[in-house]
């Protein structure tokens, strides 16, 4: 399969990575890519940017080139409500939003709590993906997690990091095989994110695709194939 996007990154904006947005934006147009998201972790991340990093966000270019450009966040799910941490009015003027359970910021709950929380930040409207739902850390009830994506048009992402042989998440092969067999069952589509830290792993997919292969499961339901099928999916999205 060609992939052609990569919507979860981060610069040297949220603290903790190591290139900078115009050198994400020269690595993905080396790798051929025709759309990069670039989403800085939001306020609660420990070293992370501000609220006025994604307030002025208006003055960067969404085209550079021939390669398109989406500015958004990468929010913290604080709660086993799933609230985050950006107001609606921020979230308004970005791009693409993914919201995602971490340490610093949520302690693991039950399998109950968990998921409640990554359920909750489902049926916030302005929630596009979820991000890497595969820690072990957090258990997930997954069945209840793909069918609220199926109800919400929240895309689930299969993130190629969490995959890594070197990942600090848990029993992350076990339970994205277990969340794509789900998503194959109840045609629910899923995005690849590299969750690059540093520009020369933008796009990276490797580790993805060996699950999708393991699970043989279908092109037409990874997002990553075609930009205009992505964009429209990002429109979709819907509350209960």
């Amino acid at each position: 399969m060609n992939y052609c996007l990569d919507v979860h990154t981060h610069t040297v904006a949220s603290g903790h990575a190591y290139s900078t947005m115009l050198e994400m934006v020269a690595s993905a147009k080396e790798k051929g890519l025709g759309l990069l998201g670039i989403t800085e972790h939001a306020p609660s991340m420990p070293g992370t940017t501000n609220k006025i990093y994604f307030e002025n966000l208006k003055v960067v270019s969404r085209q550079m080139g021939e390669l398109k450009l989406l500015l958004g966040v990468e929010l913290n799910i604080l709660d086993y409500q799933g609230n985050i941490d950006l107001d609606d009015y921020l979230l308004d003027r970005l791009d693409v939003a993914i919201a995602s359970l971490h340490g610093p910021c949520i302690a693991p709950g039950s399998i109950e709590e968990n998921t409640a929380a990554v359920i909750g930040a489902m049926k916030n409207k302005r929630v596009n993906i979820i991000g890497h739902p595969d820690d072990g850390a957090y258990p997930l009830d997954y069945e209840q997690v793909v069918k609220v994506a199926k109800e919400t048009n929240t895309i689930l992402e299969v993130n190629n990091n969490s995959l890594s042989p070197n990942t600090f998440r848990q029993n992350t092969r076990e339970n994205a095989t277990t969340m794509l067999k789900l998503c194959k069952q109840y045609e629910v589509p899923v995005i690849v994110g590299s969750d690059a830290h540093i520009a020369t792993d933008v796009g990276l997919h490797q580790n993805a695709q060996e699950v999708f292969d393991a699970c043989d499961f279908p092109e037409h339901l990874i997002l990553n194939r075609s930009v205009d099928v992505f964009l429209e999916a990002l429109k979709k999205k819907t509350l209960l």
